[in-house]
């Protein structure tokens, strides 16, 4: 038997293929779309893929396993579990074998048998492998977001991101049930978990790649909890905020992804596109993925900063919109640049990007309308302080809840940066604006979503939190 898994730093996220170097088949398991990457892989290895997998419907990624096995002509294997309102509605179209609790299916002499795992979500499933040639124990278990490296899925997405309200202490009862099956198999029994530390569907996450359910019953905290009322109550409480574009996904996922081979690549775009794209009725958003730095130095007014890092995905899901057209602007090495972004734009389904402008381009721009490109200003820790006692400056900490309810700086508003722009009336426009999060990505990003959505005085505190802490300026650490 052979095992490789794949990452995706930027969503924290692992697909797998396991492949029986005997016969020559191979499976893959939660695929996202990047679909060369497995093709490669097998072929590397002198496999063909013979069969595809998912462990359910995903929220955070849009998943490859429907179009995977239409260009392999490998076995489709979707989840039925879950009831009537869990199922994939393009079971039936993609010729689908549907797997309930108990049932198996063989890639050459590895066997995958179906362990129904919810909680997460309804329909959730576990695959446990089988080396057949070897043993007739099982070796492992991919658990998908059922349990991970030191944390366990979260029960709460369905109500917090999809929108099924009064699911989530049902769910949570429904996950413990769970636990309690999966704890009683034997120690040796390898876990390989669909997510990373970093990773919206957990609070906790490890950043190994794999565990044992021995090592799991030992340390993750989850299954320490005897009782089922203080696991529900536990496993509820200081999860992150739910990415607003998960509700799309779990949409998306279930009735059936489009085929990313049909997304166009963009068009490199000239200064021209760039004052038609900012004039009119401003259809399109741009995304200016150069770094902060880059971005305070010198932007296109309008704009707004993703920085091309291992936050951009989640941060574009979080704020970017599917309805409308999308144009970047691309620094450093210009294609592999380009790629980096669309792929990971790709991965939870913003393909309608109308094209990319280079730094060439904002020069242009400039040299056309006769305005300098705009600046980010930051400030220091002492001018904030100094602004905030003298009620001249509103403080914005754009930090996640759980982060804030570890200390904040008095007198701060708060509003996660993922709820920034629904609630943008909630700040005032007649005061100076200082954004923090803890160490200056978030509020690069929050600063420039204000500027882009007409706020004039807006500043970066780049230091952020940890740098205000780090000052020994004042804290309020709220009680727990």
């Amino acid at each position: 038997m052979l095992l490789k898994r794949f990452y995706d730093e930027k969503l924290a996220q692992a697909s797998y293929l396991v492949g029986c170097q005997a016969t020559g088949e191979a499976v893959v398991i939660d695929a996202n779309r990047d679909l060369e990457q497995f093709l490669k892989a097998a072929e590397a290895e002198g496999l063909k893929i013979t069969a595809v997998t998912e462990t359910h419907i995903h929220a955070d990624y849009l998943s490859g396993s429907r179009e995977l096995a239409a260009r392999t002509g490998a076995q489709l294997y979707l989840s039925g579990e879950g009831g009537a309102d869990w199922q994939y509605a393009f079971a039936e179209e993609a010729g689908a074998i549907v797997l309930k609790d108990g049932d198996s299916f063989w890639v050459g002499n590895v066997r995958i048998d179906a362990m129904h795992t919810p909680g997460h979500t309804p329909e959730h499933l576990s695959f446990a492998v089988t080396d057949t040639p070897a043993t007739d124990k099982v070796m492992g278990v991919f658990t998908g977001d059922f349990v991970f490296v030191g944390d366990v899925g979260r029960p709460d997405l369905l109500e917090r991101a999809a929108g099924f309200e009064g699911t989530m202490e049902d769910a949570a009862r429904v996950l413990f049930e769970s636990l309690q099956r999966f704890k009683k198999l034997d120690d040796y029994v390898q876990i390989w978990p669909g997510h990373g530390a970093g990773s919206a569907c957990g609070k906790g996450l490890g950043a190994v790649p794999s565990s044992t359910v021995g090592y799991e019953r030992l340390y993750n905290w989850a299954f320490q909890i005897t009782g089922e009322d203080e696991f529900v109550e536990a496993v509820l409480a200081d999860q992150p905020e739910a990415p607003v574009y998960f509700a799309t996904m779990k949409r998306l996922n279930k009735e059936g992804p489009a085929y990313r081979s049909e997304v166009l690549r963009p068009a490199r775009m000239s200064a021209e596109r760039l004052l038609q794209v900012f004039g009119g009725n401003r259809e399109g958003v741009v995304v200016d993925t150069r770094s902060r730095d880059a971005f305070a130095a010198g932007h296109v007014p309008g704009s707004m900063n993703i920085e091309l890092g291992r936050a951009f995905t989640t941060w574009a899901g979080w704020l970017l919109p599917y309805d409308r057209p999308l144009y970047l602007v691309i620094d450093g090495d210009e294609a592999d640049a380009l790629e980096d972004a669309v792929l990971s734009l790709a991965s939870i389904g913003l393909d309608r990007i109308d094209g990319y402008f280079t730094q060439h381009a904002l020069d242009d721009w400039s040299e056309r309308t006769g305005q300098e490109l705009a600046l980010l200003d930051r400030i220091s820790i002492d001018y904030a302080e100094k602004g905030l006692k003298e009620d001249r400056l509103t403080l914005l900490d754009v930090r996640g809840k759980a982060e804030r309810n570890r200390g904040h700086v008095p007198g701060s508003l708060h509003i996660p940066l993922g709820y920034l722009a629904a609630n943008l009336a909630e700040l005032p426009k007649e005061q100076p604006i200082a954004v923090h999060c803890q160490g200056g990505t978030r509020s690069a990003i929050a600063a420039g979503l204000l500027k882009a959505h007409g706020f004039k005085n807006v500043y970066d505190l780049s230091a952020g939190f940890a740098g205000w802490k780090n000052a020994g300026k004042p804290v309020v650490i709220p009680r727990q």
